[in-house]
């Protein structure tokens, strides 16, 4: 059985937040508590700000062109406990629909010219110490999920964690950094040249920078899809 399936058929049909009953097959979250959590302004994908206007970029990150980042939601209003409690917990009843919400963000940008498809879809690695701890990783599980709606082929393979770093969570951006120096590397034979790197959450953004950096030095286009954003304080008002 697909990993969706057996999500599906194990997930609880009341909603996570409200817990009124959920029609199937929709399963996690009702159809009112996930939208009060999505976004509902254009979100500018470099910085998280929100914008009167549609476009990729806000005026400051049109001077820098930052790297393209993806998401449904904001990790601080209302959805991002669910995300945790899959990375840490292993309660998956969100995946479902949180990873639906991030599509329905994707194929509307592609509609309008603000984003294109990649060939394959990268999930960010765990060190293999991390995950046998762990038992899973949850980015792989995204972009699993994706790949069964948008049928993108997933590669595990072409980036690898290569240092068993400690969390990056209660870290300064300088010590964020430091903690990641040379952590990632690339394989030799990665022959693509459009990639999504998936993941949970992009906070300050250090994890996917990094690991885009090596891509982009080979020219590689690297866009950054994950089922939230923590922002900076203050982006959203």
């Amino acid at each position: 059985m697909k990993l969706m399936q057996w999500l599906s058929a194990s997930l609880p049909n009341r909603c996570l937040m409200c817990h009124q009953s959920v029609s199937l097959p929709s399963r996690g979250l009702c159809v009112v508590c996930l939208n009060s959590g999505l976004y509902q302004q254009p979100i500018c994908q470099g910085c998280g700000c929100t914008m009167q206007l549609q476009a990729k970029f806000c005026g400051q990150c049109m001077k820098t062109l930052p790297l393209s980042i993806i998401a449904p939601c904001s990790y601080h209003q209302g959805l991002g406990e669910w995300i945790g409690l899959m990375k840490y917990q292993g309660q998956f009843a969100a995946l479902p629909v949180l990873s639906q919400a991030l599509v329905n963000r994707i194929l509307e940008l592609e509609s309008l010219g603000m984003l294109q498809l990649p060939q394959v879809l990268v999930p960010v690695p765990l060190h293999p110490n991390r995950q046998r701890k762990r038992g899973f990783n949850q980015a792989w599980l995204i972009a699993d999920a994706i790949h069964q709606q948008l049928h993108i082929p997933v590669v595990a393979q072409g980036v690898e964690r290569i240092l068993d770093t400690k969390s990056q969570a209660g870290l300064t951006g300088k010590q964020r950094r430091q903690n990641l120096s040379a952590a990632f590397t690339l394989t030799d034979d990665f022959l693509y040249q459009r990639i999504a790197l998936i993941d949970d959450v992009v906070t300050t953004g250090t994890t996917v920078k990094e690991i885009a950096i090596m891509f982009e030095q080979r020219h590689i286009h690297v866009q950054v899809w994950c089922l939230a954003r923590a922002e900076a304080p203050g982006l959203l008002d």
